[in-house]
Formats: structure tokens, sequence, C-alpha cells
């Protein structure tokens, strides 16, 4: 069996896990999120700790795979996850209109990125963005289409850039 697959997962204090209708969902403090239930791979619940069950030799794999997605599903109703972009530009700046995050990106016109439903969009100061929401999946998936408005360019690294990324500088063609 997979060594990921092997590691228990332990449902913390005020979360809900049930597996009924070919769903696992998973209730807590910060939301519910579900996923369909994949064939061969079960889930065994012990006095709060989940053990992922391979129903074969071709689903050790796919049970490491699960138990991931719960994992996260765990930390993401009780903690939450967060993306941080960074602005990099003269007069680049983030602006929330209400609920929607307008972006001056050096373009005609402001882009205005409205958060879907789960997703919370925050602009402490003018050059910060944060992506905050209970699926992991989808605040980096949010996170890279904010990116991808104006990624990093390699001669002066003028874009959005998550936090800490490293963008390698190009040298300037010489003449």
């Amino acid at each position: 069996m997979s060594r990921i697959a092997k590691k228990p997962v332990s449902v913390p204090k005020g979360v809900e896990f049930k597996n009924a209708d070919g769903q696992f969902t998973v209730k807590g403090p910060k939301g519910s999120l579900s996923i369909a239930a994949p064939q061969g791979v079960g889930v065994s619940v012990d006095q709060g700790v989940l053990t992922m069950v391979p129903g074969g030799p071709d689903n050790v794999a796919l049970a490491g795979t699960v138990r991931t997605l719960l994992a996260n599903m765990m930390t993401g109703v009780t903690e939450g996850f967060e993306r941080k972009l960074e602005l990099v530009g003269v007069g680049y700046r983030a602006t929330m209109q209400g609920k929607d995050l307008s972006l001056a990106l050096g373009f005609s016109h402001p882009v205005v990125f409205t958060a879907p439903e789960g997703i919370t969009l925050e602009a402490p100061t003018q050059t910060e963005i944060r992506v905050k929401g209970s699926d992991k999946q989808q605040v980096g998936e949010i996170a890279a289409k904010i990116r991808a408005v104006r990624p990093p360019e390699p001669y002066k690294g003028k874009g959005v850039r998550y936090a800490g990324e490293k963008i390698l500088i190009k040298e300037a063609k010489k003449a």
C-alpha cells in the first residue's frame, strides 16, 4: 500500500464526517465540503480517525489521493486556506469595491474580478491581495486566475506574483 494511504486522518473536534450516497462529506465551522467517493477505495471510521481501505492492488495510488483530499478537507473546514499575491510595478494597485477586486495593472481599463461563492478576496494594502477559502483547490485556482491577468515579466519582474515567488530576471540585450 502507498505510504500516504497508510497514514490515518484524524477528525478534529467540531468536524463531522459522512460517507453516504457515494459522497464523502465533511462539515465544520468554516463550511461544508464534499467529493465523490471513487470506486475501489473505502474509508473506515474508528474513534475519530479515518483509515483508507483500497479495494485491490490497482487502487493503492487512488487511496493515497483520497487520503490527501480528505486531509485537505479537514484542514479547510477548520482553519481554511490562504494564498497571498503581490503586485510589483509602478501604478499597479488592488482595491476592493464591495466584494469585487479591482486591479489597476497598466491596462487602459481596470480589471474587475468577482470572487465565486466560498472564496473571500482581501486587499489589505494596495500592493497585496489575499485569497481565502475552505477549498484548497478553489483557492489555488482563483489565485492562479488573478496572477494570469498580468504574470511577472522576465526583464523587470513587473506583474502579479505569489508572495515569496522568485522571478529570474533576464539580462537586457546589449547593442
